[in-house]
């Protein structure tokens, strides 16, 4: 591929680039750039983690040297209880990996990175106080403000996420750093703060959040508005079965949503149509070739939404079936953890 090809392939579905023209030139200067995602050791895994799962795959793709940070103090900052945090990161460090081969992305070419093996170092807390000492409170405050929980009694742990996010970058040695776009302010936070101290801003990637079941955000806190990735075949159609889709309507609908930028990205990519499954008295089965062909059909009302979500539920079945596979294992450090 030529550097605008990968380039084009590295935005599709993305939300913001910080900036495409510093990604350009990364991408024709650079042999194998480096990118990583960070994700703290929180909540438990949901599908909604199958969009950044698919852009690394993208990555890998474009030839890059891919990172994914299991952030096990980024947990703890965010209020995560210390005596669970090594059984979290045991979860996501086996559950992870599953969400690779799950896409069918070489897990080969994915570097899972502990944070703890790094972030608890001499240097890299020598850093952290440094950018400290040029960080305002309410800067910190205001870079993490959408992604930590602080409630009303704000802990100083919180204040101290952002710097560690933007030191990731440094320390794992890569040239962008990879988002939803809810972490857009810390990593607007990153490109300011790193250079001084001395270390060069990077290009900073997003895309957006997927809306939850109940059209609200996709939240591992909010049982309702996700699928969780060991969720049975009953529950998940159940789970469809309830999703907010109203007719006719795309804003706010979790099921589309997912459609477009989970299902359709892997059929378009396997050379496979979206079929939608229909007794013959109401039609016969429905095929589509594109996520627009989708789209366009349930606009019109041509696609009802419970045959859309059955087709939907279908589809994240066949995805989740990795998983059951190691279901007894899964379930066991689910268990430990949560």
């Amino acid at each position: 591929m030529t550097p605008k090809e990968k380039l084009e392939l590295i935005k599709r579905n993305s939300q913001e680039i910080v900036t495409e023209e510093e990604l350009l030139s990364l991408l024709k200067n650079k042999k194998q750039p480096a990118v990583y995602l960070g994700t703290a050791i929180t909540g438990r895994p949901h599908i909604g983690y199958f969009v950044w799962v698919l852009k690394m795959a993208d990555f890998i793709k474009a030839g890059f040297k891919v990172k994914v940070l299991l952030a096990d103090m980024h947990g703890a900052l965010d209020n995560c209880p210390w005596e669970v945090l090594e059984k979290r990161y045991n979860y996501y460090s086996t559950i992870i990996p599953l969400m690779f081969k799950a896409v069918g992305a070489e897990i080969k070419n994915v570097e899972i990175v502990k944070g703890s093996k790094f972030q608890l170092t001499k240097d890299y807390m020598l850093d952290v106080l440094k950018v400290a000492t040029k960080v305002s409170i309410n800067d910190a405050k205001r870079a993490a403000a959408e992604v930590v929980k602080f409630g009303e009694n704000p802990k100083l742990g919180g204040l101290i996420y952002p710097i560690f996010q933007a030191l990731d970058e440094q320390y794992l040695g890569v040239d962008i750093q990879y988002g939803g776009i809810d972490q857009r302010k810390i990593l607007m936070f990153a490109r300011e703060n790193l250079p001084k101290i001395g270390y060069k801003a990077r290009v900073e990637f997003m895309t957006p959040l997927l809306p939850g079941l109940t059209s609200k955000k996709m939240s591992a806190s909010d049982p309702k508005s996700k699928i969780d990735l060991l969720d049975d075949e009953k529950t998940v159609v159940d789970k469809m079965k309830g999703a907010y889709c109203e007719v006719g309507v795309i804003e706010n609908n979790g099921v589309l949503a997912f459609l477009k930028h989970v299902i359709m990205t892997l059929k378009f990519d396997r050379g496979e149509k979206f079929v939608v499954e229909r007794p013959e008295k109401y039609g016969g089965n429905l095929e589509y070739s594109s996520y627009e062909e989708v789209e366009q059909a349930f606009t019109k009302k041509e696609l009802h939404p419970l045959d859309l979500k059955n087709a939907v539920a279908k589809e994240i079945n066949v995805l989740l079936s990795v998983f059951r596979k190691s279901n007894e294992k899964l379930e066991k450090l689910a268990k430990q953890g949560y």
